[in-house]
């Protein structure tokens, strides 16, 4: 796989699995520049989750992509969101999806509440 479809593919993994504990609002949410990968809603929390996919670990855990300053753009974005569609949630949390291929599989790892 070449790096858009494995992006493309970690995506569409991580949509399937949010969608079993929560109702997805919008998905590829931008706000200028910046991105929120996946945002869904769950009993008055709305979660801003960040989908990182990778072939192996050759190049380190997809994790490790979201640094200090991509936490900053999601959490700016997050802001701008809950302020363009007027929201007050209970709460407001910031995930990651991080999703590995294997060979003919996946291995997915959900950091919840990471930033």
């Amino acid at each position: 796989m070449n790096r858009q479809d494995t992006g493309r593919e970690g995506e569409r993994i991580a949509q399937e699995y949010v969608r079993r504990f929560c109702v997805i609002r919008h998905t590829n949410w931008k706000y200028g520049r910046k991105e929120i990968d996946i945002v869904a809603e769950n009993e008055g929390t709305i979660y801003f989750i960040e989908v990182k996919a990778r072939n192996g670990s050759r190049f380190g855990w997809p994790e490790e992509a979201v640094d200090h300053k991509k936490q900053e753009h999601i959490q700016v974005a997050a802001a701008a969101y809950l302020e363009c569609f007027h929201l007050c949630p209970e709460a407001v949390r910031f995930d990651i999806i991080a999703i590995t291929f294997i060979a003919e599989s996946h291995e997915l790892l959900h950091l919840r509440d990471v930033f």
